[in-house]
């Protein structure tokens, strides 16, 4: 049962202004978060996790107005065990939905997307453990783990001094004073696509430590933390399916693999 003085847990549901999502339109849904996969919706698994979650206090869905009706059908059964559960508008901006789905709502917080299908109650359970001395937690699955679950698993990796690393959309903040992390994805995150969007959020000196791999992960952790006057942790889940949301058919094909893997050893 969830914990009425628990965290609140915040998922990301909104699609991206002015873009037509293709695994939604192949589907025949408004949103990618009522795609289904392995007989349930994109967001009725990460539903399912935090429901089992006992200090999870009370979740808040950022999605746009037109899918609230669609999604409060699916969340009446939650409802029905006691857990809260509620559908909030969100902007066009990650950062303006995240501080929107926060305002008002106790602490710790952790941060997810509706399409993270592959989302386990350990995960989230060591989010909030880190928490307890960090403000801000962040998960990044080690590249070897990730071509464990499939070659293509993942395209994009981090490159550090250690290792690479692909990022899980999983974040933990420890309290209002902790969201100015939230500014590093101000301009929608995409990192890898926009390296102008890194050295803006970063600043280029330790972009170009990063680019020349001179910074171990725990090194970056620490320089970010610096910069932002904040204690950032780097979690690294050995689950390597943690870094596997549901972005096109490639990764859905990849989290279907997972999820019926999962159910056969369970």
């Amino acid at each position: 049962m969830a914990d009425p003085n628990g965290c609140t847990v915040i998922v990301l549901a909104a699609q991206r202004a002015g873009v037509v999502n293709p695994l939604a339109q192949r589907a025949g849904v408004s949103h990618k978060c009522f795609v289904p996969i392995c007989g349930k919706p994109l967001i009725v698994h990460v539903l399912d996790v935090l429901a089992k979650l006992g200090r999870v206090g009370q979740v808040r869905i950022s999605v746009e107005p037109e899918a609230h009706g669609e999604l409060e059908a699916l969340l009446a059964p939650y409802r029905a065990t006691g857990m809260t559960v509620d559908c909030i508008a969100s902007s066009t901006n990650i950062v303006e939905s995240v501080l929107l789905a926060a305002q008002g709502q106790r602490e710790p917080f952790v941060i997810t997307t509706a399409d993270n299908v592959l989302l386990t109650e350990d995960m989230v359970e060591r989010v909030l453990d880190s928490l307890v001395e960090a403000d801000v937690a962040m998960n990044l699955a080690a590249k070897p783990s990730v071509q464990a679950v499939h070659p293509e698993a993942q395209r994009r990796f981090y490159e550090f001094r250690d290792e690479g690393y692909a990022n899980c959309n999983l974040y933990g903040i420890a309290g209002p004073h902790a969201f100015r992390a939230a500014e590093i994805f101000r301009e929608g995150g995409q990192f890898m696509k926009n390296p102008k969007r890194l050295i803006t959020a970063f600043g280029l000196f330790n972009i170009l430590l990063f680019r020349f791999k001179l910074l171990t992960l725990e090194g970056a952790a620490k320089r970010i933390s610096r910069k932002f006057g904040l204690k950032f942790k780097a979690l690294v889940p050995a689950d390597g399916s943690q870094a596997v949301d549901v972005d096109n058919e490639r990764t859905y094909d990849v989290a279907e693999m997972v999820l019926k893997q999962r159910e056969a050893a369970n």
